[in-house]
């Protein structure tokens, strides 16, 4: 068993080896990937949570296992899709100069589409708020409705958020500088504010006086902040990747586009609770 799992080993070694020096070999820049079932693997596991989250929502039996499967699907393809992207980049010398700048286009399209998506939630409050309906007693907030105070818990939530952008830019700054332990601080720091801030906003969430079926202002209120709530929970696991792979060594004062992704996505969830702030907690209150 031992000799069977020794050669078993050296063949996939070879074979990595020869796939490196192949591809080490190109007359081009760019990276043609290899064949992947993560992308498939990924489709199916959206498609069950979707489902599942429909079904759940419907009292549908099932719904929730399937819920939780296909989330657990997709946090496993997270892990091993950017396991082998991590791979490519730091130990297969896959990503040129050119395959970076490809890489930095895809993630701004990125932020863009997050942008729009955002945007939406605040046409919908906007279009309730300026005009209120009758229905809604033609004031703003509905009347009878009572709202969140913006100067406790949201202001808090809102230092907290600017500090991390300002921890997570000093971070950049080490890597950039070659101070590993400085940026391991303040990539650290950074996570531990993300963590106090979902923390507040769940407190928030348990004490609110109101709830999402409070009609067009409770739905425009927690699918807006809840889905930022999610970005803040994604931009923090993506972050903790970050600190690994720092501690590992994965980068470098010129490599480090991991890390660059990272605190642009954590930049562009700092703007977004920036409006959220000014426009749902502050001047719809």
């Amino acid at each position: 068993m031992v000799i069977k799992n020794t050669i078993l080993g050296f063949i996939s070694i070879t074979k990595m080896n020869t796939q490196i020096l192949q591809k080490n070999n190109q007359r081009h820049p760019y990276h043609l990937v290899d064949p992947s079932p993560w992308p498939f693997v990924a489709s199916m596991g959206a498609l069950g949570l979707t489902f599942g989250g429909v079904m759940f929502m419907h009292n549908y039996s099932g719904g929730w296992s399937l819920f939780c499967l296909g989330f657990s699907t997709i946090l496993y393809t997270m892990y091993v899709w950017w396991r082998d992207i991590v791979r490519e980049a730091t130990f297969e010398g896959q990503h040129t100069f050119a395959v970076q700048q490809g890489l930095r286009q895809g993630v701004l399209l990125f932020i863009v589409s997050e942008i729009m998506f955002f945007f939406a939630f605040f046409w919908a409050f906007f279009d309730a708020s300026i005009k209120p309906s009758f229905m809604l007693g033609g004031v703003w907030p509905p009347d009878g409705l009572e709202t969140l105070s913006p100067w406790g818990v949201p202001l808090l939530n809102t230092v907290i958020l600017l500090t991390s952008g300002a921890t997570v830019t000093w971070a950049h700054h080490g890597i950039v500088a070659g101070t590993k332990k400085s940026s391991q601080i303040g990539l650290l720091l950074t996570i531990l504010l993300a963590i106090v801030f979902t923390g507040l906003q769940v407190f928030e969430y348990f004490n609110a006086p109101f709830t999402i079926s409070d009609g067009i202002y409770g739905s425009t209120f927690y699918l807006a902040t809840g889905f930022h709530g999610f970005h803040v929970f994604i931009g923090t696991c993506f972050l903790s990747v970050c600190l690994i792979r720092l501690g590992l060594n994965h980068f470098t004062r010129e490599h480090h586009f991991g890390f660059e992704a990272a605190a642009w996505y954590w930049h562009f969830v700092d703007v977004v609770w920036l409006f959220l702030f000014i426009t749902i907690y502050w001047w719809g209150s």
